[in-house]
C-alpha cells in the first residue's frame, strides 16, 4: 500500500493557516512540528470501506489483526468484491468478525459489484457530500466511516469529522474544557480552519493522545 506525505508547501500552508485560526491551536500545531497525516494513495473506496468496518468500536491492534486474517484467508492479497462474497460466514467468524460486521462487508462488495461504491477515479469526481449520502445508504456504514475513507484514502482536504471521539477530545484538552464541545459546536469553530480541516483533525487526535498520556501519567 502507497502511503503519500504532505508536500512541505501544503504542510507550511496548514500550519499557518491554523496558528492564525486560534491560539491554542496555534501551540499544538508548534508543539507537534510538521503535519504527518498521510493519504493511502493507492486504497479503493472499497477496501477503505471494509477496512473501516474492521475498526468499528476496536482497539486499532485487534482491527488489524482481524484484516490480517481476512487477507491471509483470501491468499494474501486483499479480497477483491467477488472474493469476499465467496467466502463462508464462518470463515469470516473465523478471522474474528462479528455477524454485523460480516453483513455489511458484504453489503460493501456487492454494492461495488452494483456500482454503487464508486473506483478511486469515479469518487475523483464526486464531492464529499455526494460521496457521503451514496455510501451512507448501505448497511453499517454512517457518516464518520465515510469521513476516515475521505481523509486516509481519497485525500480530501477539508473533511471536519466532529462526532469523532478523539477531535472532540482534542480540542477540550488544548482548551482546557471540562466537557467535550457538541459536534454542532466544533462544526461551527472548525469553519475557520477551511481548507485545511481534514489537517487540524490530524492536530486534535494528536492533542488527544497527549492528554492521554498525560493522564496516565498520574494513574498508579
Amino acid at each position: 500500500m502507497t502511503s503519500a506525505a504532505l508536500s512541505p508547501a501544503r504542510d507550511r500552508a496548514i500550519r499557518a493557516r491554523l496558528s492564525a485560526a486560534d491560539p491554542d491551536l496555534a501551540a499544538l500545531v508548534a508543539r507537534i512540528g510538521p503535519c504527518g497525516l498521510r493519504v493511502e494513495a493507492d486504497r479503493s473506496p472499497y477496501e477503505a470501506l471494509v477496512n473501516a468496518i474492521a475498526h468499528q468500536q476496536l482497539h486499532g491492534r485487534a482491527a488489524l489483526a482481524i484484516l490480517g486474517r481476512l487477507v491471509a484467508l483470501a491468499g494474501g492479497s486483499f479480497p477483491t468484491p467477488e472474493a469476499l462474497l465467496a467466502l463462508s460466514e464462518a470463515d469470516l467468524r473465523g478471522c474474528g468478525l462479528s455477524g454485523t460486521k460480516i453483513r455489511a462487508i458484504q453489503g460493501v462488495a456487492q454494492a461495488r459489484l452494483d456500482g454503487l461504491v464508486p473506483s478511486r477515479q469515479d469518487a475523483a469526481s464526486m464531492t464529499d457530500e455526494d460521496l457521503i449520502a451514496r455510501l451512507t445508504a448501505l448497511r453499517g456504514v454512517g457518516r464518520w466511516t465515510v469521513e476516515m475513507l475521505l481523509i486516509f484514502s481519497l485525500g480530501r482536504p477539508d473533511v471536519m469529522p466532529v462526532d469523532d471521539f478523539g477531535v472532540r477530545e482534542g480540542w477540550r484538552a488544548i482548551k482546557r474544557l471540562d466537557t467535550q464541545p457538541r459536534p454542532a459546536a466544533l462544526a461551527a469553530i472548525a469553519r475557520d480552519w477551511s481548507p485545511h480541516r481534514s489537517a487540524a483533525a490530524w492536530y486534535l487526535w494528536r492533542a488527544a493522545e497527549e492528554a492521554k498520556a498525560t493522564a496516565g501519567q498520574y494513574v498508579r
